[in-house]
């Protein structure tokens, strides 16, 4: 099958961003990274300095490549989709913004390329993770999908750190969550139904977040009972966050708290992604669960050190990307992650950097 995709622009050079655009290069792909304050130092790929934060600039950027993906705040994903869906090129991106998502796939019904949106860990590869075992069951009575990005060493009462974008961690803990129970397609209130989790031995508390199931309710609504989706945090988290969001009224000022918590909580290094995904129903005549449990730690990609959450959350994407070249996937038209099958997808060139890193313990 003929290579589709050979010109890649990479909108936004944050440390999800670099890694991308640097795993599309070594792929093989002419990449181009364009970021108002690009990254200092020496790197394999093509750097100019400019702005995406309007449609037509994201035109301008995006005229004579195949496809763009877009590492950006959630907030600027809808101009650089349009401007993809009026070049008639392909679209990548991160969000796991609802309403961003939608806009999307309005646009898809129409496009020459394809939109495919939530294209990072979750949504994204934990949906490709939670699809491939719902398809092992002949009655799938429930998916339950539990993903949490943490410093491998918390400090505080907290025990967190700001290795993801402060506006995507605050929408996510205050947006309403889809999620099936017994049947029915419900919005519910975000930090609630607070369950015990272990993972490799570790003790986590998962609570419902927003955005992390992308499409799976529209996709699943009607073939499976109860499906949701719970980021997990070290015992203690969400209580300590329901305060500050809800007695302190910091709902009320999104980007104040932003700003407070990443100040309070900056990056770590040795982060850890954990994984948790499970699926129950009915198989050869019984009721039976199977679980995709793992625990990936910072990763040496080009003789640099990158953290779990940049590596997953870029890898998958990456994947997707080179999927669509390959033919293996739709080239127009919206794309669902839960439509993108596992075992292909963990044979690309970036997939397979899930299976050489799955691990229980660093190194």
């Amino acid at each position: 099958m003929s290579e589709t995709i050979k010109r890649v622009a990479v909108l936004g050079l944050g440390r999800v961003g670099t890694l991308a655009a640097t795993l599309l290069h070594e792929t093989g792909f002419d990449v181009v990274g364009f970021d108002l304050r690009p990254p200092q130092g020496a790197l394999p790929f093509r750097v100019e300095r400019k702005s995406a934060a309007s449609e037509a600039e994201a035109q301008k950027l995006c005229g004579g490549f195949d496809a763009v993906l877009s590492c950006l705040p959630f907030h600027l994903n809808k101009a650089v989709a349009s401007a993809a869906h009026r070049l008639g090129i392909h679209y990548f991106d991160l969000t796991e913004d609802v309403p961003t998502t939608k806009a999307i796939l309005q646009l898809s019904k129409t496009s020459k390329g394809v939109m495919a949106p939530q294209c990072g860990l979750a949504p994204g590869f934990v949906g490709i993770v939670g699809a491939n075992l719902a398809e092992q069951f002949e009655r799938v009575r429930a998916i339950r999908l539990r993903v949490g990005a943490l410093p491998q060493h918390p400090t505080g009462l907290l025990g967190y750190a700001f290795n993801w974008s402060p506006e995507g961690v605050v929408n996510e803990y205050l947006n309403d969550c889809e999620v099936i129970e017994e049947g029915q397609h419900k919005w519910v209130s975000p930090m609630e139904w607070i369950e015990k989790i272990y993972v490799n031995g570790i003790r986590l508390e998962a609570f419902t977040t927003s955005g992390g199931l992308g499409t799976m309710c529209e996709t699943y609504l009607g073939r499976v009972e109860n499906l949701d989706y719970k980021s997990m945090r070290y015992p203690g988290h969400v209580e300590l966050m329901n305060f500050f969001f809800h007695e302190l009224l910091m709902r009320e000022t999104r980007e104040r708290a932003g700003e407070i918590l990443t100040k309070a909580k900056p990056p770590v290094d040795d982060d850890v992604v954990h994984f948790h995904v499970s699926a129950e129903g009915d198989a050869e005549g019984r009721l039976q669960r199977k679980e995709f449990v793992r625990s990936y730690y910072p990763l040496e990609i080009s003789g640099r050190i990158w953290t779990a959450i940049a590596w997953t959350t870029s890898a998958s994407a990456c994947a997707v990307i080179e999927m669509v070249s390959r033919g293996d996937l739709p080239r127009s038209g919206f794309l669902k992650q839960e439509q993108i099958p596992l075992e292909p997808f963990l044979r690309t060139r970036n997939g397979r950097l899930y299976e050489a890193a799955r691990a229980g313990s660093p190194g």
